[in-house]
């Protein structure tokens, strides 16, 4: 058990850095079209959202695929057993807002970053 913890909360981990990776990425390729935003007077949650929202739909998207077969996989591997147990769906949707909440956490950092930084200096070079 210890074991497939430690493993769990190192898929997590990398899965984290990747979403970083890619969050850092968006970031910079949109910085122009960021600092065009905040000289036209939008606020840093607006930006947050705007940057956020990509992102956080492809988790949902996801989710939405996972939890059906999730289900009916640990519900074909649970029949295996004599003694079985019943799955609440509260467990499937805790586990997509533990997940959603982890990839905002993870978004957040570029998106408050790049939604605070100053225009002039993404401006500058047009």
């Amino acid at each position: 058990g210890n074991i497939f913890d430690i493993f769990s909360l190192l898929a997590v981990f990398i899965s984290c850095l990747g979403l970083f990776g890619l969050v850092s990425y968006a970031a910079e390729k949109r910085t122009k079209e960021i600092g065009i935003r905040k000289v036209l007077g939008s606020s840093v949650n607006e930006i947050v959202i705007l940057l956020s929202k990509d992102f956080l739909i492809l988790v949902i998207i996801s989710g939405l695929i996972a939890i059906p077969l999730s289900y009916y996989f640990v519900q074909k591997w649970l029949e295996q057993f004599a003694y079985r147990i019943n799955m609440n769906p509260l467990l499937f949707i805790l586990s997509i807002l533990s997940v959603l909440t982890i990839s905002f956490i993870t978004i957040s950092y570029h998106a408050i970053k790049a939604a605070t930084a100053n225009p002039v200096k993404s401006l500058r070079y047009e």
